[in-house]
């Protein structure tokens, strides 16, 4: 195998343990399965990561950047409060189709038996929140404006966590379209 510069081994190291990761868990997977998927030695991955966890935490870190900077770009360009829904539903239903692993890492039961990894993901849940709020057009206080993007937030992993336990391809445009058209509806009745 070639030398890979840093940033690409680095890189490459998370890419193949989100897939390890994914399918056995944090417990269920260990640094040698991890470098033996990588195609590289023990040591090569404590280069750049301190331990599992380390490795982990940084994973859970990238795959929540990636979810957050896909619904920021797609919602970035929406002109009114129906098609930021629309298309911020539809940027994370996308995300869920194709990032697959990336979804079960976050969301799994993984996360929520460690206390600093369900700290990481929370972090991701409140920032969704956060990006989500000032797109919330409804004369109410700031926080039930909060409170409201929270629980957009949580229809969508809510939805999610059933497409993915059902272990069928879906649709996410489809999907995007119900589910919006149905948060749509509650906002615009405020």
């Amino acid at each position: 195998m070639s030398r890979l510069p840093a940033t690409a081994r680095r890189e490459q190291i998370l890419d193949v343990a989100l897939d390890v990761f994914a399918s056995s868990g944090f417990h269920g997977a260990s640094m040698n399965d991890i470098a033996e998927a990588a195609g590289v030695t023990k040591p090569v991955l404590y280069q750049h990561f301190d331990s599992k966890r380390d490795l982990y935490k940084a994973l859970l870190d990238e795959v929540g950047h990636r979810l957050l900077d896909s619904i920021a770009k797609a919602t970035a360009e929406a002109t009114d409060g129906k098609s930021q829904t629309h298309l911020g539903f539809r940027a994370y239903f996308r995300w869920v189709a194709v990032d697959n692993a990336g979804f079960r890492l976050l969301f799994g039961s993984g996360t929520s038996n460690d206390d600093e990894f369900t700290v990481s993901v929370a972090k991701i849940t409140a920032s969704a929140a956060e990006a989500t709020a000032p797109l919330i057009a409804a004369d109410i206080s700031e926080s039930s404006r909060h409170t409201l993007a929270h629980a957009l937030v949580g229809m969508a992993e809510g939805a999610s966590r059933r497409l993915v336990e059902l272990g069928d391809d879906f649709d996410p445009d489809q999907i995007a379209d119900e589910v919006s058209t149905l948060a749509w509806a509650g906002l615009r009745a405020l």
